[in-house]
């Protein structure tokens, strides 16, 4: 598989996971067949269009290549049709986050690299790509993104973003340089939920709860 067609799959990957994520959360929260349909593609690729108005890669590929609608909607639909054997899974709309996080975050890094950003852009950009879709599901969803809790999960999609540009910038193989940071991103983020890890959190339970009842929150 020459290095076009590895980063062509990898990215395809990535968009099938975070669709079935979206398209599970939707589901879970009883949205209506246009609203998975939505809410997948959304998931799916929130984060690579912000990327690519970023780079200006206009118009973004995420808009005009019809693969990434697509797999988005094969991706809801499979999700419609195995909802109970997904649902059975442990943690099933983080497990898929999990999958598609390090696809993204490495895809996204190596593109904005293409289009010439420097190597801290890209971490960033990287980064965006592959939270950017789960942010806006959140939100659509009108609860508090994992982002923005205690749990690993930006600094997972960094750490591969940056493992990934500096295999490009040593001259890794794209082998290497695409499925080791692929690996070690979904391995943190799935050994965090299952061991309980989080980053640190400021304040006692307490004190928080009383600046929510407050308002300050």
């Amino acid at each position: 598989m020459n290095e076009q067609l590895l980063f062509n799959f990898v990215d395809l990957a990535g968009t099938f996971a975070f669709a079935i994520s979206g398209a599970t959360a939707a589901r879970r929260c009883r949205l209506d067949l246009f609203g998975i349909l939505t809410l997948a593609y959304i998931t799916a690729c929130g984060g690579g269009i912000a990327r690519d108005v970023c780079i200006g890669a206009i118009p973004p590929a995420g808009l005009s290549d019809w693969r990434y609608l697509a797999t988005a909607v094969v991706a809801a639909l499979a999700t419609v049709i195995a909802y109970r054997p997904i649902e059975r899974l442990t943690y099933p709309v983080r497990l898929f986050d999990a999958m598609g996080l390090g696809l993204f975050a490495v895809y996204g890094a190596h593109k904005a690299l293409l289009h010439g950003a420097n190597a801290e852009v890209a971490i960033l950009l990287g980064m965006v790509t592959a939270i950017g879709g789960g942010l806006t599901r959140d939100m659509l969803l009108a609860r508090v993104s994992v982002v923005l809790q205690k749990e690993i999960y930006a600094s997972a999609a960094a750490l591969a973003a940056a493992l990934a540009v500096i295999g490009e910038r040593l001259g890794w193989s794209a082998l290497w340089a695409t499925w080791l940071p692929i690996g070690l991103c979904f391995a943190l983020r799935y050994i965090s939920l299952r061991l309980g890890w989080n980053l640190p959190r400021f304040g006692t339970a307490k004190s928080r709860a009383s600046d929510t009842k407050k308002g300050r929150v």
